[in-house]
């Protein structure tokens, strides 16, 4: 195999750690279309400096400074210049990086020894530097944390701008700190909040900022908090910022009073607040400015950072014509180096090399998207949603049927957003349960057994049309799969992953930092019945986020929204099940309004996008027989939702 020779001249040394020095030309090395270990891991420069951000979030004065903590090849100071994978992170002295919760660690002089995850172990040694960023108001970063707020963001905007020679910063010792080691290309990286971050710079448009890899990352605040005026939880923005900022509170109290009041958990509304923290069409930032390549990985049953986030970023960056790929999992919020550890990191190298050494690897060439369809069943698809896949109209019809053909004129169904046994509204195991059975805070619809196999591939839109006797009502639309199966365990603890005894190592370690991790396995579960898609709408909310609009009393309104994305198989045999109900005490922070809710049925549908193996996916749903027998469970028993931030 021919190597391929990217800066200087002959190399010494080619097996892992070996040095890649020859005379004076140090030179990164690539066989087989991937850069190679030849670099020095315990040897390379570990060091710190601070980079003048240009806000000031604490109001004290002074413009925040940003500690970044860096790790690149020794040869870099003998000319070699090499790119940057960056990990802007607000967890490195609290919650920890990674499913075994790993914190820095520095010596005596304040310089880094320890690096949380293995991009320092694996890529120092290929070539790269790794830039580990404390985030604006965390660690040892001045300034306060506002929640994916502006300040969060430019913090990590000036990292890109210091490193292609637009910003200054400064070594411990006050003297200015110059990045000449660098190419400049940089690719940010990281799970959650991290990954979020990435999202944010990107959508400034910095120069630099060649790729970005946003793992369960979020692409808008005000949908982190809520979806169409309903709430997921009250106060999240301050006290996120809290959680997340290790001084004393009173530091930081007057920003966070601002994050309180700016969130506005009254209303639930969207408003100039939310617009600062959106980075799909904000005010700082927004898709359009976006120029880096995105490498996606999400959880299509991530409850935590759900996967609307992602859904809609892709939308917005396919638009663009950005460069895209993405791996989808049937997950929680977990990182796919704890899903598929050996092939996720390939692929990354193979990413990396190709965005930042400009390595013609022909990853551009492979199938977009890599997509989990079941317990580590995975599959490859040319792009997300599946091209192929055609919207299937299922309609609500007398007697709790679902199908094709449209209701009689004058058919309706209601329920009542009604408060449960604890005050909130009911849980999804009471509005799933039976659905034939009837229920005052649900109203349910369910197909014949489905006559084939099918493939729910995007964004089910549901559509009613309906009257309320108040002014608003919290709205739910569920799409459940009543079936028995084994599926991967999202709702379990670990968000479908279980932490074995055992490790695996991707990249050279020393005593202080190894590249080893604790392997992982799926966790999966046997039941009757799983909801395969959800969504929420405020009904004042149903033409403006911003602008509500309370209903009329007694008049019919249609309204419309889209659930939560999906990957799902719908499998032959198995029932499909629309159901509506008021607030959800599993998902909705939100009070009962206590309104009872009338749906015209035959005004209301589900869309939702399928595969069908090539043939009409109009036959995947059968016509429903003349009287429908429920053969499902009359109860379900669903886990409770681990929320796990980080």
């Amino acid at each position: 195999m021919t190597v391929a020779v990217l800066t200087g001249a002959a190399l010494a040394g080619t097996g892992g750690g070996a040095t890649a020095l020859a005379g004076t030309s140090p030179k990164i090395v690539v066989r087989g279309g991937v850069t190679q270990p030849v670099f020095s891991y315990k040897d390379a420069i570990r060091e710190h400096v601070y980079v003048e951000s240009g806000v000031d979030s604490d109001r004290d004065g002074k413009k925040d400074r940003v500690n970044v903590d860096i790790i690149r090849p020794k040869e870099t100071e003998h000319g070699l210049k090499v790119p940057v994978i960056m990990d802007e992170s607000p967890y490195y002295d609290n919650a920890g990086r990674g499913n075994e919760s790993e914190r820095k660690t520095y010596d005596a002089n304040g310089n880094p020894v320890k690096f949380p995850l293995y991009y320092d172990n694996y890529f120092v040694p290929r070539g790269y530097a790794f830039l580990a960023v404390d985030m604006v108001g965390t660690t040892r970063s001045d300034g306060c944390p506002v929640s994916g707020g502006p300040t969060d963001v430019l913090g990590g905007k000036a990292v890109i701008d210091w490193l292609n020679g637009r910003a200054r910063a400064y070594r411990p010792d006050g003297s200015p700190a110059k990045a000449t080691w660098t190419t400049g290309r940089t690719g940010m990286i990281g799970k959650s909040y991290d990954g979020t971050l990435a999202n944010g710079v990107a959508a400034t448009g910095v120069e630099g900022l060649e790729t970005i890899v946003p793992i369960s990352a979020i692409s808008s605040w005000y949908d982190y908090s809520r979806m169409n005026g309903v709430k997921y939880t009250d106060d999240e923005q301050p006290w996120l910022a809290d959680y997340v900022d290790t001084d004393p509170p009173a530091k930081c109290a007057a920003v966070n009073a601002d994050l309180d009041e700016g969130e506005d958990d009254a209303t639930g509304n969207y408003n100039a607040y939310w617009k600062t923290a959106d980075y799909r069409d904000g005010t700082i930032a927004r898709a359009s400015r976006v120029h880096a390549s995105i490498f996606a990985a999400h959880g299509v049953n991530d409850l935590n950072v759900k996967d609307d986030h992602f859904a809609k970023w892709w939308s917005a960056l396919a638009r663009r014509g950005v460069q895209r790929k993405v791996w989808l999992s049937q997950r929680g919020h977990v990182d796919p180096f704890d899903t598929r550890r050996d092939a996720w990191v390939a692929t990354l190298h193979k990413w990396f090399d190709h965005e930042l050494q400009k390595v013609p690897n022909g990853i551009m060439s492979e199938p977009r998207a890599d997509i989990e369809v079941g317990p580590d069943q995975w599959i490859t698809q040319r792009d997300w949603p599946a091209r192929d896949a055609r919207s299937v109209v299922l309609r609500p019809g007398e007697g709790g049927s679902l199908g094709l053909k449209p209701a009689a004129a004058g058919a309706t169904a209601a329920f009542t957003d009604a408060a449960g046994p604890e005050g909130a509204g009911y849980p999804e195991e009471a509005m799933v349960a039976d659905p034939t059975a009837a229920r005052p805070y649900r109203t349910a619809f369910v197909s014949a057994p489905l006559p084939k196999t099918g493939r729910l591939s995007g964004t089910p839109d549901a559509r009613l049309r309906i009257k309320l006797d108040g002014p608003t009502s919290n709205l739910t639309a569920l799409l459940v799969d009543y079936g028995e199966d084994t599926r991967v365990n999202y709702l379990g603890a670990g968000s479908g992953i279980r932490t074995l005894t055992t490790e695996d190592c991707h990249g050279e370690s020393t005593p202080a930092d190894d590249a080893c991790y604790k392997k992982t396995e799926v966790t999966t579960v046997t039941s009757p019945v799983n909801v395969v898609a959800r969504g929420w709408l405020d009904a004042q909310n149903h033409r403006s986020l911003s602008r509500p609009e309370p209903l009329k009393s007694g008049r019919y309104y249609t309204v419309s929204w889209q659930t939560l994305s999906q990957e799902y198989l719908l499998k032959k045999g198995h029932r499909l099940a629309l159901v509506l109900a008021g607030t959800d005490a599993d998902y909705n922070f939100d009070t009962p309004t206590g309104a009872q809710v009338t749906v015209d049925l035959r005004g209301s549908s589900v869309s939702i996008p399928v595969l069908a193996a090539g043939e009409d996916v109009n036959t995947l749903v059968a016509p429903p027989p003349s009287a429908t027998t429920w053969r499902g469970p009359s109860e379900v028993s669903l886990p409770v939702q681990e929320r796990r931030l980080y």
